[in-house]
């Protein structure tokens, strides 16, 4: 219990103390935002804050938090000790320098980001692997919910019932204006967020408080550790709730919606600091039933959170809670295809103040999604296949993200400001190259860059040299203005 109370007690000290300092460092003012100054009524318009700040935490806060940590916790409760440190140092300070680097060149996303801190050779290989990256969000987050609310209210036929209403409501909310449908429903979605997550944490406290051992760490992990080691495979399993790349493509949605730059270190890096209140709460909860009821160690992600709900809730509140499961899916799934349309319409010079060039734009996207959930539907291998290679790209695009961040702060003149992005984004340079010449390709991993993976060791020494280059990289380029 000590590990998770304090762990919360570090997030929201970390936003008091060290969102301030990352706040100086980046420095919002009183300049225009382009809300204000270049308001285009579909995808560019002012919102209030406490709306771009749920908006921005429903659109970070996916599955990664709950089902991530799920599985996560396996690396043992010193993932409780590392969710909430990645939080503060890493991810919260990528949120928050995503969305002012969008807020500083007129609500531009990812791709131009990159484009114009890393240079147009590495942006165009970055921006379509971003791009289906983005798809694959779409893709599993219309897979998971469906499968959670087949399971919970009535199997097979309900889910693909759920299957073609969430991807409809996906269509919808990507094509019509910003404040028409997600600034409408998503207060609503919000409030079931704010039920589950307190609900499942009163009911945590209270059965750790009659059996602090719960919360230990639990003898059925030693197989899954052997066969994971901590560096890289933790912060590949756990992304949202640590530091993931997909937030930097949905902080530019907000950042075109807020009516002053002085709002974001609330809307960016307060958000990511929920997140990681919320990925705490489920590690929590994950350790208490592996602890509890071991036979869970063999189920999938989706089947666990129910037997959490069921066992810690009962099946009516349990019901809701895992609603409000599928509502972080589905808040985060509109949003991408979303970020997928305007990212696209980006790399083309597509205008899409009017429908039937959003609807031009959107129609390659939503078949490409069909065909990825009918491929990862075939079979629960191929659905493995989706989540394991959206899981270490999801991270290449958090360690882009950080040295461009780099790139822009040295541009500046803020060399010592740019240590804030430039040390994390090292970090996670050197998890994704470590991962991606560790994994064997077995054992339910996917196929790396060399078959059969290298040592652990070797891995990691060349992942520290390849982050070192990227940084002088970062570094050179940045002065080079």
């Amino acid at each position: 219990m000590t590990w998770f109370l304090g762990g919360i007690a570090f997030l929201v000290l970390g936003y008091l103390v060290y969102g301030r300092i990352v706040e100086r460092l980046l420095g919002p003012d009183d300049r225009k935002t382009p809300a204000v100054a270049n308001p285009d009524g579909v995808d560019v318009l002012p919102l209030p804050e406490w709306k771009n700040m749920l908006i921005q935490l429903l659109n970070i806060a996916g599955i990664g938090p709950v089902i991530g940590v799920i599985l996560g916790i396996k690396f043992g409760k010193i993932a409780l000790l590392i969710i909430p440190v990645g939080c503060v140092f890493m991810g919260a300070v990528h949120d928050f320098a995503a969305g002012m680097m969008s807020l500083r060149m007129n609500g531009a996303n990812l791709p131009k980001i990159v484009e114009r801190n890393l240079g147009r050779t590495y942006s165009a290989v970055f921006s379509w692997i971003m791009l289906v990256l983005l798809l694959l969000v779409v893709a599993v987050f219309i897979n998971v919910p469906a499968n959670l609310i087949g399971m919970t209210f009535g199997g097979a036929n309900v889910f693909w019932w759920a299957v073609g209403a969430i991807f409809a409501y996906y269509v919808a909310a990507t094509l019509f204006p910003v404040d028409k449908i997600i600034g409408r429903v998503y207060p609503l979605f919000g409030a079931l967020l704010v039920v589950g997550s307190v609900a499942i944490s009163v009911a945590l406290v209270a059965a750790g408080l009659r059996d602090p051992a719960i919360l230990n760490d639990c003898a059925g992990f030693a197989d899954f550790q052997s066969k994971n080691p901590l560096f890289p495979c933790l912060f590949v399993t756990i992304a949202c709730g640590i530091i993931s790349g997909f937030h930097a493509t949905q902080s530019p949605i907000v950042a075109r919606t807020m009516t002053s730059e002085r709002q974001a270190r609330a809307t960016f890096f307060g958000m990511m600091i929920a997140e990681g209140v919320i990925a705490m709460i489920w590690a929590a909860a994950a350790l208490a039933i592996y602890n509890t009821a071991p036979e869970n160690l063999a189920l999938a992600g989706p089947k666990v959170l129910g037997n959490i709900t069921t066992r810690y809730l009962g099946q009516w509140m349990g019901g809701v809670t895992v609603f409000a499961i599928v509502v972080l899916a589905v808040t985060s799934g509109d949003t991408a295809l979303r970020s997928a349309r305007l990212s696209l319409a980006e790399m083309f010079g597509i205008d899409q103040v009017k429908l039937p060039t959003r609807i031009m734009t959107c129609t390659p996207l939503i078949l490409a999604v069909a065909l990825l959930l009918w491929w990862s539907n075939q079979s629960a291998k191929s659905f493995a296949n989706l989540w394991n290679y959206f899981a270490w790209g999801n991270q290449m695009l958090s360690a882009t993200t950080l040295m461009a961040a780099t790139v822009w702060l040295v541009r500046q003149g803020r060399r010592a400001a740019s240590l804030v992005t430039l040390i994390p984004g090292m970090f996670m340079t050197s998890v994704i190259v470590a991962f991606i010449l560790w994994t064997p390709g077995t054992g339910g991993q996917p196929w790396g860059l060399v078959p059969g993976g290298l040592p652990v060791g070797v891995a990691s020494a060349i992942a520290a040299a390849v982050s070192v280059a990227f940084a002088a990289f970062a570094i050179r380029r940045g002065r080079a203005d």
